[in-house]
């Protein structure tokens, strides 16, 4: 279902007006009818996209958190690692002391780093909130997504509504269409 489906319609509608019963203006009526869903539908679906472009920008930037997190940590475990290691040497001198001081102090300084915000604690936190912000993108994608099936869903009951001459066909798809556009305003302004 698309736009094209819905410029079908208002073209089958104005055929419909041109050659048919000039007194019955219900073909008139569906295709304003269409041109509101698919004006709705379209609102709706530019909304579904930047939630997905917003999923995927928070995904994007969580995942870059949690590699520079991974890499603190490996910084971190390798100065331990280095210290351990020249402490387990004979005949340790001052120099090894010092250096041995030194690669603990990087090991420490890799967990915590509130001046720059980039120590293992903050990165975490980063993260967290990235995901916590990628999920809720997610989720207002999925209810972007349900309004506009049920806004392509009211178009086709319009359009058949025209072909079979059903009003309550056209009814139907108004009160759908109508819900529709209603629950992805209501998304836009973060109120469902």
């Amino acid at each position: 279902m698309s736009i094209e489906h819905a410029k079908e319609t208002l073209e089958h509608a104005e055929h419909e007006a041109a050659h048919g019963d000039h007194s019955d203006n219900s073909p008139r009526r569906v295709a304003i009818l269409v041109a509101f869903l698919a004006a709705a539908l379209a609102l709706t679906e530019l909304s579904e996209k930047a939630s997905q472009n917003e999923y995927l920008t928070h995904h994007i930037s969580r995942s870059d958190d949690y590699a520079f997190l991974q890499a603190r940590n490996i910084r971190r475990d390798v100065a331990n690692a280095a210290a351990d290691t020249i402490e387990t040497m004979p005949g340790l001198d001052d120099d090894g002391r010092k250096k041995i001081k030194a690669l603990r102090d990087t090991a420490v300084s890799q967990v915590d780093r509130p001046k720059t915000g980039d120590g293992s604690k903050q990165l975490i936190e980063k993260a967290n909130e990235e995901t916590e912000a990628r999920d809720h993108a997610l989720h207002l994608y999925h209810k972007f997504e349900f309004g506009a099936g049920a806004l392509q869903i009211a178009i086709v009951l319009a359009s058949v509504s025209i072909v079979t001459r059903i009003k309550m066909l056209s009814y139907v798809a108004g009160a759908i269409g109508l819900a529709a556009a209603v629950y992805a305003g209501l998304t836009a302004a973060g109120i469902t």
